[in-house]
């Protein structure tokens, strides 16, 4: 085996790193960020494809995230309209990064270095960094999330799409909720299905990875439609008439704004979840979006994950897709010396899934979106029911079916 550089210190990278180190490959990963990363408000439904992915690392499963059972909707009354068994894990992205990072030896974890460009011909690669450094390589790996450099420098007419709604995210403390509110909530994933909209509450793991009862959290998320040329760009602005492109950090998020979702939660939304609402100290703005990649080798370069595909949150398949494009990358390359031909397989074997992915979770958003048309509004109807919305939302069945 040879030498890989991994771009991009998040789940993707860290997953890709792991995965072929485990093959025999002399990893190092570079971070672009100085700090450590956190996924600030971000649950995670560990799949069972993600669990069995961390299993064969040799990585602690057992206590993993918070394990539930079922799933029910609340009509606006707080009535309950809709009940189902789907047992699953349900955890915090601090949780599993966490996991991964302390796998991954230190000292090829490199944090505050950003790729500028490469360069390649038919027996290496060279990475050119911010610093000035250049790192030669037999395999480039770009895992470098929704902003990929590697993606841009790959692909430069491909960008995210803007589907049309936001996310309004939270993570609230147990210990906060009040009682007779946990008893009907907590041990729960629970919807709420205003006209056009998604509220969704689940518990996940506490501050430090804390899975002790009353030291956990729960994950919200509100899903709103948001045209992208007035009300998202309202929303992306702050204070001082700054518009962000793509998110916008939730301390720069208006107050304007913010009391708005919290009215608009007072007379759309069930009196249980009016009351997490209030709980939210800092909200988290998320702008959803849609990325699709053509390709995903290049000579000796690959794009995995975010970089590469990012789906609507519906199917939860992120982290899971990941794992699987680390896991076929790892495998492409140990079953073939030749590294262009080797990423050649793992493009071949990744496209579809992926695109499949992209296109189930389009589906089931389709009635999220501000604007629609006529396949979309299709869509809409046949994915917004109480019912499909309960078994669809965030279970893979769709890819093994």
């Amino acid at each position: 085996m040879g030498r890989a550089i991994v771009i991009g210190g998040s789940m993707s990278g860290l997953l890709g790193g792991l995965l072929l180190r485990r093959a025999g490959w002399t990893v190092d990963i570079y971070e672009r960020v100085e700090s450590e990363l956190s996924g600030r408000g971000a649950g995670i439904v560990a799949q069972y494809e993600l669990i069995e992915r961390l299993r064969k690392l040799g990585l602690a499963t057992e206590e993993l995230g918070v394990h539930i059972t079922t799933r029910k909707i609340l009509d606006a009354n707080g009535q309950l309209t809709h009940e189902i068994e789907c047992p699953q894990v349900l955890t915090a992205w601090e949780r599993v990064y966490r996991l991964l990072r302390d796998a991954f030896p230190p000292d090829r974890y490199h944090r505050g270095r950003g790729l500028t460009t490469f360069t390649q011909d038919s027996t290496k690669i060279q990475a050119h960094f911010s610093n000035g450094e250049i790192v030669e390589a037999d395999l480039l790996v770009g895992a470098d999330g929704i902003r990929s450099t590697v993606r841009q420098l790959c692909l430069p007419d491909v960008a995210p799409r803007y589907v049309g709604y936001c996310a309004w995210r939270a993570l609230i403390a147990e210990r906060a909720f009040p009682p007779d509110v946990h008893r009907e909530l907590f041990a729960f994933m629970t919807f709420g299905l205003p006209p056009g909209e998604q509220f969704l509450g689940y518990p996940v793991a506490g501050p430090d990875n804390d899975l002790r009862p009353m030291h956990r959290r729960y994950n919200v998320v509100w899903y709103r439609p948001a045209e992208e040329s007035t009300k998202l760009r309202w929303l992306l602005t702050d204070e001082r008439g700054i518009t962000h492109a793509i998110s916008i950090p939730p301390p720069l998020i208006r107050k304007e704004a913010i009391a708005e979702m919290r009215a608009d939660a007072e007379r759309l939304v069930a009196p249980q979840f009016r009351q997490i609402v209030r709980l939210i100290e800092e909200p988290i703005l998320q702008p959803i979006y849609d990325l699709e990649s053509p390709r995903l080798a290049f000579g000796r370069v690959a794009i995995v994950g975010d970089a590469a595909f990012v789906a609507r949150p519906h199917v939860a398949a992120g982290v899971s897709k990941a794992a699987d494009d680390a896991a076929a990358l790892a495998d492409a390359l140990e079953n073939e010396p030749d590294v262009e031909i080797a990423l050649k397989h793992f493009e071949a074997a990744r496209l579809p899934q992926n695109h499949q992915i992209i296109e189930r979770a389009r589906h089931l958003g389709a009635y999220l979106q501000a604007t629609r048309t006529r396949e979309e509004q299709a869509r809409a109807g046949q994915h917004s029911t109480d019912a499909a919305v309960i078994a669809e939302t965030a279970v893979l069945d769709f890819l093994y079916a």
